[in-house]
């Protein structure tokens, strides 16, 4: 779903680069509602997270591949507006340092795969946790349905941005059937990463999990026959399973493990938006990416030949400087947050 250089003309990706800045700034504004001393350093961990994922193209038919979009599970695990900043870190340092998506296309990019996956997931999700049992596993279901329908969603986006903007002259109705329909299928595989790890966290750290907060049933007391909501009581120590310490240690170990080696055995056949670009002709103006001279091209080191350890050292890199550039941004958004009572007095 990397949107290179040249699909879309210049007028509609300055609008769209607008839109993005507009949603970036809605989202540090609203990031320092979400996070706090505990919920901060996993903020920056669910970026390199999702950066290792999106390295893992996995096959969803003949020639076609496909890669976690990462909306949902941001989202979810650390709320709308910090998860529309955790995609757009990551976005930005694919394009910066990996050639990975247009520089001129970042704010289609940020608008495409952060904006409309994370609010479309949430919204979905949100509405999916009010109507089911409260409990572990409706969650991780209200999740997958959740990150099942965002992929689709960000192809229906992609699909009215070429009608507004497209630099080549191909049918919509072609476009959108193609785009849609590959892209259901990725939402299948994108579900299936976004219910077990919000799962696996749940199941170990539910506190952290921003998507199950307020799951809790209140107990009832029937008082003169009718059934009350108990006072609530103080809160209780959390009965996790680990320490926040060794979840952020475990994740940015799994992160590291997927991006320097599990991605050696990714599929190398194009994502969705690639396949659907080179069958139907939306490619033939595509422009050199303007950091494609960077060390870091194409998810390899220049000058080290072996292919398997240029594609791992790319992915230790990848994932340790999205780890640092998220964990900054959303520290300074907590210390924002601290900082923002003492000032208004």
């Amino acid at each position: 779903m990397h949107v290179p250089d040249g699909f879309i003309d210049a007028p509609t990706s300055a609008a769209t680069a607008v839109l993005a800045a507009g949603a970036l700034a809605v989202g540090l504004r609203g990031a320092r509602r979400e996070l706090d001393d505990r919920t901060a350093p996993l903020a920056g961990l669910v970026a390199a997270f999702i950066f290792a994922v999106q390295m893992l193209n996995f096959p969803v038919a003949a020639g076609t591949s496909g890669h976690l979009l990462g909306g949902a599970l941001a989202a979810i695990l650390v709320g709308p507006y910090t998860g529309v900043l955790c995609v757009s870190v990551v976005l930005l340092m694919q394009g910066i340092l990996f050639a990975d998506g247009g520089l001129t296309a970042l704010g289609v990019n940020i608008t495409d795969m952060a904006l409309v996956t994370t609010v479309v997931a949430y919204a979905v999700f949100r509405g999916l946790v009010k109507v089911l049992p409260r409990g572990r596993r409706p969650v991780t279901a209200a999740a997958f349905v959740a990150a099942l329908l965002s992929v689709p969603a960000a192809a229906v986006a992609f699909t009215l941005l070429y009608a507004v903007g497209g630099t080549t002259d191909v049918a919509l109705g072609k476009v959108a059937t193609a785009m849609i329909g590959v892209h259901v299928l990725i939402g299948l595989g994108e579900a299936a990463i976004t219910a077990l790890t919000v799962g696996a966290v749940i199941a170990v750290r539910p506190d952290l999990v921003h998507g199950a907060r307020g799951l809790r049933q209140r107990l009832k007391l029937r008082i003169d026959g009718e059934l009350v909501d108990a006072p609530a009581p103080a809160p209780a120590p959390v009965a996790a399973r680990t320490s926040r310490r060794a979840l952020w240690l475990t994740g940015l170990a799994a992160s590291l493990v997927l991006a320097g080696f599990v991605s050696f055995y990714a599929s190398a056949d194009p994502d969705g938006l690639e396949k659907v670009a080179h069958d139907h002709g939306i490619d033939a103006r595509t422009e050199e990416h303007a950091a494609a001279g960077s060390p870091l091209a194409d998810y390899g080191v220049r000058d080290v030949s072996d292919a398997r350890l240029s594609g791992g050292l790319a992915g230790v890199i990848g994932v340790g400087a999205t780890v640092v550039a998220g964990s900054g941004v959303f520290w300074a958004v907590r210390r924002r947050r601290t900082s923002a009572p003492s000032e208004a007095r």
